[in-house]
């Protein structure tokens, strides 16, 4: 089905994309790193592009970015919460940030049609993940 209202099956209702979010880290260390023009170079696979009237900024992994001689500040660890969310949904991301930074931790979102991404300091990214399973358990009950 196409149209206005999508028809993905994508979750809308807070409690149960909480309840339901299955944080899962990827192994690796990601970074964000800015290029000028709108075109990533030769030989990097990107994970996010966003084109930006600065330039593209790229998330791609510490040693891609190494190998191709890139700058960066920060490096990341890589959380897809695996409940399909609807980008219409309202209060989740919210809700994460919240619980995030209640510890102490920065987390940058994107989000693609399916999952959320969450890029949290590489150094605590477990503790991470740890936090949201505690969050999605206490949203179940």
């Amino acid at each position: 089905m196409s149209g206005a209202s999508g028809g993905t099956g994508a979750e809308r209702d807070l409690g149960r994309l909480l309840s339901g979010m299955e944080p899962a880290l990827h192994p690796g260390r990601y970074v964000f790193t800015a290029v000028p023009g709108s075109t990533a170079p030769p030989g990097l696979s990107p994970v996010v592009t966003v084109v930006e009237d600065e330039g593209l900024t790229l998330v791609v992994e510490q040693e891609d970015a190494d190998r191709a001689r890139l700058t960066y500040d920060y490096v990341a660890g890589w959380i897809t919460l695996r409940i399909h969310s609807a980008l219409d949904a309202v209060g989740l991301t919210a809700a994460v940030a919240q619980a995030l930074a209640a510890e102490g931790l920065s987390c940058n979102v994107v989000a693609g049609f399916h999952h959320d991404h969450l890029f949290v300091p590489h150094e605590r990214a477990a503790e991470a993940v740890t936090l949201l399973e505690q969050l999605a358990e206490r949203s179940g009950r």
